[in-house]
């Protein structure tokens, strides 16, 4: 409710004005998420007594991409700042609703008002609210020309996650296994395979994101169609 009535507040707010002054609500929340995660992941190191502790948070779930690509949204200019926004804006509602209302993973493991659980709520609620935020100041762009850079970082962090998977012994971008997430729907149905779970994890990105694509074009074009004024009018 609180990343909803920010992002409708803000977005509203800022959605005429220049570049720059819509930059700022995006520079904040850049530093308040890594702020929050980097808080989190050296009190974990202190309190485990493990300086390598954070080997095991390292920024390699789908959410978790975020800490990335927001300050990229924020900071970067160009085609990389465009597509960054549009990495945010496809997947940052998707992690906020993920990482919260279905995170069953983390409700069956921890009390739900814990210190884990609220970094985690803050966490993906910023990402949400980056979404929503980009949407409503009008800083979206979702360009098909820039669809290659959406797929290319999203496959870059894949790999790497399933490389420190193999290594850690972890479960980045839940490519192991499903841990209480939606995710353990496709793990049930191919029976835990090795390399079918990971292979349909993937697939599923990808069918995403040309669902996005698809939807988010026949919005548009069906909003153009409606606002086009009468035939004979200017």
């Amino acid at each position: 409710a609180v990343m909803v009535a920010l992002a409708l507040f803000f977005g509203h707010r800022n959605k005429n004005k220049d570049i720059k002054s819509k930059n700022k609500v995006l520079v904040f929340a850049a530093i308040l998420i890594n702020a929050v995660e980097i808080f989190k992941n050296v009190l974990f190191c202190i309190v485990e007594r493990s300086p390598f502790d954070w080997l095991y948070s390292l920024p390699l779930f789908l959410c978790s991409i975020q800490f990335i690509t927001i300050p990229l949204a924020a900071f970067s200019k160009g085609r990389v700042k465009e597509a960054s926004l549009d990495f945010v804006f496809i997947f940052g509602m998707l992690g906020a609703i993920l990482g919260t209302y279905c995170a069953g993973n983390n409700y069956s493991v921890y009390p739900v008002l814990c210190f884990t659980n609220v970094v985690s709520a803050i966490t993906h609620g910023t990402a949400g609210f980056c979404a929503l935020y980009i949407h409503l100041a009008k800083m979206v762009s979702i360009k098909r020309s820039n669809c290659h850079f959406t797929f290319a970082i999203l496959f870059s962090f894949c790999i790497a996650a399933y490389i420190a998977n193999l290594f850690l012994s972890t479960n980045y971008m839940f490519l192991m296994r499903g841990d209480g997430t939606p995710y353990d729907i496709i793990y049930n149905l191919v029976n835990g395979n090795p390399v079918l779970y990971p292979l349909l994890v993937v697939v599923l990105f990808i069918v995403y994101i040309i669902v996005f694509y698809y939807v988010f074009y026949h919005i548009k074009n069906a909003k153009n169609k409606n606002g086009a004024p009468p035939q004979g009018k200017s």
